[in-house]
């Protein structure tokens, strides 16, 4: 369904990203943020979900600025090389900037949605809070967000969270909830991955509520 594209930059810096246009006239516009492995096929299946469900959908390249086209597995190796590029190789700010054209990009096809995953739900978090041009926000299990929780969101956020994740513990959602009362949280009977059905860690049944309530969101926020 969907295609690659480049993008320019604020700086001039061409990256590549991965776009998909639904059948009828878009009702809204969706960025989707990658996880730690890249825009990889996974993160393709999730921008063209987007897309079936009437939005126009682009996810931005943002690890272009370490090395291009990167998409990496889920083994140990993957996870171990995606940590390092995303929160040592990768700078952040250059990160946003590259979102924030995703952003002016897709606004053109209607009021602008992000959603991101992982590393992607923490860069939501502070899309929602730094950026411009985004009428929604969807964040699932965003490592890190607890220590930038004092931040403060420019439109409307929802948080996903796996009650079973190491990563995340329930004490840093509550942190969550309690410095951030307008944002709704939802913990799930899950793992961290719990979206990506190519991850041991991937459950049906929580994945399938969580977009449920992203697109009742978006619904409500993009229209």
């Amino acid at each position: 369904m969907g295609l690659k594209r480049q993008l320019i930059s604020i700086d001039g810096f061409t990256l590549g990203a991965y776009e998909a246009t639904p059948q009828d006239t878009p009702k809204g516009a969706v960025v989707v943020i990658q996880e730690i492995f890249g825009v990889n096929s996974h993160i393709r299946e999730v921008v063209d979900g987007y897309a079936s469900a009437g939005y126009y959908a682009i996810a931005p390249q943002i690890f272009d600025r370490v090395e291009r086209d990167i998409e990496l597995g889920y083994e140990e190796a993957d996870m171990g090389r995606g940590v390092e590029i995303a929160f040592q190789k990768l700078d952040r700010g250059f990160a946003l900037q590259d979102i924030q054209i995703a952003i002016e990009v897709a606004s053109v096809q209607g009021a602008v949605g992000v959603v991101g995953y992982c590393f992607g739900g923490l860069l939501t978090w502070v899309a929602a809070c730094e950026l411009t041009g985004v009428s929604a926000a969807s964040a699932y299990y965003g490592g890190g967000v607890a220590a930038e929780v004092e931040k403060t969101a420019k439109c409307p956020v929802m948080m996903h969270f796996g009650e079973k994740d190491a990563h995340i513990p329930q004490s840093d959602v509550e942190k969550i909830r309690k410095a951030q009362p307008d944002v709704q949280v939802f913990v799930y009977d899950a793992d961290h991955g719990f979206n990506c059905d190519h991850r041991g860690s991937y459950d049906a049944a929580s994945s399938a509520l969580a977009k449920q309530r992203t697109l009742e969101f978006f619904a409500e926020n993009l229209s």
